[in-house]
Protein backbone atom coordinates (compact mmCIF):
# COMPACT_ATOMS: atom_id res chain seq x y z
CA UNK A 1 0.00 0.00 0.00
CA UNK A 2 2.98 2.40 0.86
CA UNK A 3 4.15 2.01 -2.47
CA UNK A 4 1.11 3.09 -4.71
CA UNK A 5 0.44 5.62 -2.14
CA UNK A 6 4.07 7.03 -3.22
CA UNK A 7 2.82 6.56 -7.03
CA UNK A 8 -0.58 8.61 -6.56
CA UNK A 9 1.18 11.16 -4.59
CA UNK A 10 3.96 11.41 -6.99
CA UNK A 11 0.90 11.70 -9.74
CA UNK A 12 -0.89 14.34 -8.14
CA UNK A 13 2.06 16.70 -7.66
CA UNK A 14 2.41 16.29 -11.63
CA UNK A 15 -1.23 16.83 -12.23
CA UNK A 16 -1.99 20.21 -14.26
CA UNK A 17 -5.40 20.31 -12.93
CA UNK A 18 -4.48 20.80 -9.20
CA UNK A 19 -4.21 24.19 -9.14
CA UNK A 20 -2.58 24.27 -5.19
CA UNK A 21 0.55 22.01 -4.61
CA UNK A 22 -0.54 19.99 -1.34
CA UNK A 23 1.97 20.52 1.29
CA UNK A 24 3.56 18.34 3.58
CA UNK A 25 0.80 18.07 6.44
CA UNK A 26 -2.22 17.60 3.71
CA UNK A 27 -0.48 14.86 2.34
CA UNK A 28 0.10 12.71 5.71
CA UNK A 29 -3.51 14.06 6.50
CA UNK A 30 -4.48 12.47 3.44
CA UNK A 31 -2.89 9.26 4.20
CA UNK A 32 -4.67 9.42 7.55
CA UNK A 33 -7.85 9.94 6.50
CA UNK A 34 -7.36 6.87 3.56
CA UNK A 35 -6.34 4.28 6.44
CA UNK A 36 -8.28 5.59 8.95
CA UNK A 37 -11.67 5.73 6.93
CA UNK A 38 -10.67 2.16 5.27
CA UNK A 39 -10.22 0.51 9.03
CA UNK A 40 -13.33 2.24 10.56
CA UNK A 41 -15.75 3.99 7.80
CA UNK A 42 -16.52 7.13 8.05
CA UNK A 43 -19.24 7.12 10.87
CA UNK A 44 -16.69 5.65 13.49
CA UNK A 45 -13.17 7.56 12.36
CA UNK A 46 -12.50 10.45 14.31
CA UNK A 47 -11.00 13.79 13.39
CA UNK A 48 -8.86 13.56 16.10
CA UNK A 49 -7.93 9.53 15.20
CA UNK A 50 -6.39 11.07 12.10
CA UNK A 51 -4.73 13.72 13.44
CA UNK A 52 -2.36 11.91 15.77
CA UNK A 53 -2.09 9.29 12.94
CA UNK A 54 -1.00 12.06 10.89
CA UNK A 55 0.88 13.84 13.42
CA UNK A 56 -0.40 16.95 13.39
CA UNK A 57 -2.88 18.53 15.76
CA UNK A 58 -6.35 18.46 15.15
CA UNK A 59 -6.68 21.60 15.04
CA UNK A 60 -5.23 22.14 11.92
CA UNK A 61 -7.19 19.74 9.86
CA UNK A 62 -10.32 22.23 11.08
CA UNK A 63 -7.53 25.08 9.26
CA UNK A 64 -8.78 23.17 5.98
CA UNK A 65 -11.79 21.32 6.48
CA UNK A 66 -14.71 22.53 8.36
CA UNK A 67 -16.27 18.88 9.25
CA UNK A 68 -15.25 15.73 8.93
CA UNK A 69 -17.37 15.06 5.66
CA UNK A 70 -15.90 17.94 4.62
CA UNK A 71 -12.30 15.99 5.06
CA UNK A 72 -14.25 12.94 3.13
CA UNK A 73 -15.61 15.07 -0.10
CA UNK A 74 -12.63 17.32 -0.35
CA UNK A 75 -9.56 14.95 0.44
CA UNK A 76 -11.05 11.29 -0.51
CA UNK A 77 -13.48 12.44 -3.48
CA UNK A 78 -10.48 14.28 -5.83
CA UNK A 79 -8.16 11.47 -4.80
CA UNK A 80 -11.12 9.13 -6.92
CA UNK A 81 -11.50 11.58 -9.39
CA UNK A 82 -7.41 12.48 -10.24
CA UNK A 83 -5.84 9.43 -8.93
CA UNK A 84 -8.02 6.50 -7.68
CA UNK A 85 -9.69 6.29 -11.62
CA UNK A 86 -6.44 6.36 -13.77
CA UNK A 87 -5.32 3.84 -11.58
CA UNK A 88 -8.11 1.56 -12.07
CA UNK A 89 -8.97 2.19 -15.69
CA UNK A 90 -4.79 2.28 -16.55
CA UNK A 91 -4.73 -1.36 -14.82
CA UNK A 92 -8.22 -2.51 -16.24
CA UNK A 93 -7.08 -1.78 -19.85
CA UNK A 94 -4.51 -3.55 -20.05
CA UNK A 95 -7.27 -6.39 -20.12
CA UNK A 96 -9.47 -5.03 -22.10
CA UNK A 97 -6.92 -3.59 -24.97
CA UNK A 98 -6.51 -7.38 -25.81
CA UNK A 99 -8.47 -9.11 -28.12
CA UNK A 100 -9.27 -12.46 -26.46
CA UNK A 101 -10.64 -15.20 -29.39
CA UNK A 102 -13.35 -16.59 -26.48
CA UNK A 103 -15.74 -14.82 -23.76
CA UNK A 104 -13.87 -17.81 -20.99
CA UNK A 105 -10.72 -16.13 -22.03
CA UNK A 106 -11.91 -12.81 -21.44
CA UNK A 107 -13.29 -13.41 -18.26
CA UNK A 108 -9.96 -15.24 -16.37
CA UNK A 109 -7.71 -12.12 -17.39
CA UNK A 110 -10.69 -10.05 -15.61
CA UNK A 111 -10.56 -12.26 -12.71
CA UNK A 112 -6.79 -12.22 -12.45
CA UNK A 113 -6.55 -8.81 -12.89
CA UNK A 114 -9.17 -7.57 -10.41
CA UNK A 115 -7.53 -9.87 -7.86
CA UNK A 116 -4.02 -8.38 -8.37
CA UNK A 117 -5.94 -5.00 -8.10
CA UNK A 118 -7.81 -5.79 -4.96
CA UNK A 119 -4.27 -7.07 -3.59
CA UNK A 120 -2.81 -3.84 -3.85
CA UNK A 121 -5.78 -1.60 -3.09
CA UNK A 122 -7.88 -3.07 -0.69
CA UNK A 123 -7.81 0.31 1.74
CA UNK A 124 -9.23 2.18 -1.28
CA UNK A 125 -11.10 -0.48 -2.09
CA UNK A 126 -12.46 -0.60 1.47
CA UNK A 127 -13.85 3.32 1.53
CA UNK A 128 -15.44 3.08 -2.24
CA UNK A 129 -17.64 0.54 -0.66
CA UNK A 130 -18.29 1.60 2.20
CA UNK A 131 -19.04 5.27 1.69
CA UNK A 132 -20.21 5.54 -1.69
CA UNK A 133 -23.66 4.09 -0.94
CA UNK A 134 -23.99 6.48 1.17
CA UNK A 135 -22.98 9.58 0.12
CA UNK A 136 -24.17 11.03 -3.00
CA UNK A 137 -20.87 13.00 -4.17
CA UNK A 138 -19.03 10.31 -4.12
CA UNK A 139 -21.84 8.38 -6.28
CA UNK A 140 -21.63 10.88 -9.14
CA UNK A 141 -17.48 10.67 -8.94
CA UNK A 142 -18.05 7.02 -9.38
CA UNK A 143 -20.36 6.97 -11.86
CA UNK A 144 -18.55 9.71 -13.85
CA UNK A 145 -14.84 8.51 -13.62
CA UNK A 146 -14.70 5.23 -13.69
CA UNK A 147 -18.48 3.58 -14.24
CA UNK A 148 -19.21 5.33 -17.44
CA UNK A 149 -15.91 4.57 -18.88
CA UNK A 150 -15.61 0.99 -17.99
CA UNK A 151 -18.99 0.42 -19.51
CA UNK A 152 -18.12 2.17 -22.83
CA UNK A 153 -15.13 -0.14 -22.65
CA UNK A 154 -17.53 -3.54 -21.99
CA UNK A 155 -19.93 -2.55 -24.36
CA UNK A 156 -17.29 -2.53 -26.98
CA UNK A 157 -16.61 -6.03 -25.95
CA UNK A 158 -19.87 -7.82 -26.05
CA UNK A 159 -20.99 -6.61 -29.02
CA UNK A 160 -17.76 -8.34 -30.40
CA UNK A 161 -18.35 -11.40 -28.65
CA UNK A 162 -21.79 -11.18 -29.95
CA UNK A 163 -20.76 -10.85 -33.47
CA UNK A 164 -18.93 -14.01 -32.93
CA UNK A 165 -22.04 -15.97 -32.12
CA UNK A 166 -20.71 -16.81 -28.17
CA UNK A 167 -23.26 -14.13 -26.53
CA UNK A 168 -26.86 -14.25 -25.82
CA UNK A 169 -28.72 -11.45 -27.79
CA UNK A 170 -29.94 -9.60 -24.43
CA UNK A 171 -29.12 -6.28 -23.76
CA UNK A 172 -25.46 -5.61 -23.26
CA UNK A 173 -25.86 -3.78 -19.95
CA UNK A 174 -27.62 -6.84 -18.94
CA UNK A 175 -24.28 -9.38 -20.03
CA UNK A 176 -22.15 -6.86 -18.07
CA UNK A 177 -24.13 -6.65 -14.71
CA UNK A 178 -24.41 -10.48 -14.75
CA UNK A 179 -21.10 -11.02 -15.45
CA UNK A 180 -19.51 -8.46 -13.52
CA UNK A 181 -22.08 -9.39 -10.44
CA UNK A 182 -20.43 -13.25 -10.90
CA UNK A 183 -16.64 -11.71 -10.35
CA UNK A 184 -17.43 -9.15 -7.94
CA UNK A 185 -18.70 -11.56 -5.65
CA UNK A 186 -15.80 -14.22 -6.17
CA UNK A 187 -12.93 -11.63 -5.95
CA UNK A 188 -14.47 -10.16 -2.87
CA UNK A 189 -14.99 -13.66 -1.30
CA UNK A 190 -11.68 -14.66 -2.20
CA UNK A 191 -9.81 -11.56 -0.60
CA UNK A 192 -11.79 -12.25 2.55
CA UNK A 193 -11.11 -16.19 3.07
CA UNK A 194 -7.90 -17.17 0.97
CA UNK A 195 -5.42 -16.37 3.92
CA UNK A 196 -8.05 -17.95 6.75
CA UNK A 197 -7.13 -21.65 7.46
CA UNK A 198 -10.97 -22.34 8.91
CA UNK A 199 -12.72 -21.17 5.50
CA UNK A 200 -11.97 -24.09 3.65
CA UNK A 201 -11.93 -22.21 0.86
CA UNK A 202 -11.15 -24.01 -2.64
CA UNK A 203 -9.71 -21.15 -5.15
CA UNK A 204 -8.85 -23.38 -8.16
CA UNK A 205 -12.95 -24.81 -7.90
CA UNK A 206 -14.39 -21.23 -6.93
CA UNK A 207 -12.64 -19.45 -10.45
CA UNK A 208 -13.93 -22.30 -11.97
CA UNK A 209 -17.17 -22.87 -10.76
CA UNK A 210 -17.77 -18.56 -11.18
CA UNK A 211 -16.56 -18.68 -15.17
CA UNK A 212 -18.59 -22.14 -15.48
CA UNK A 213 -21.81 -20.35 -14.47
CA UNK A 214 -21.24 -16.97 -16.49
CA UNK A 215 -20.89 -18.53 -19.55
CA UNK A 216 -23.61 -21.26 -19.09
CA UNK A 217 -26.12 -18.45 -18.47
CA UNK A 218 -24.87 -16.53 -21.05
CA UNK A 219 -23.86 -18.76 -24.41
CA UNK A 220 -25.75 -18.97 -26.85
CA UNK A 221 -27.72 -22.83 -26.36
Amino acid sequence: MKETMEQWFAELEKSEAEAVKMTEKQSKILQAAIEVFAEKGFAAASTNEIAQRAGVAEGTIFRHYKTKKDLLLSIVAPVMTKLIAPFVLRDFNKVLDVDYDRYELFLRAVIANRIEFLRNHMNVFKILIQEIPFHPELQEQFRKNILSKVLERMNLIVDKFKSRGQLMEIPNLTVIRLTMSAIIGYVITRAYNENREDAGWDDEFEREETISFIIRGLSIK
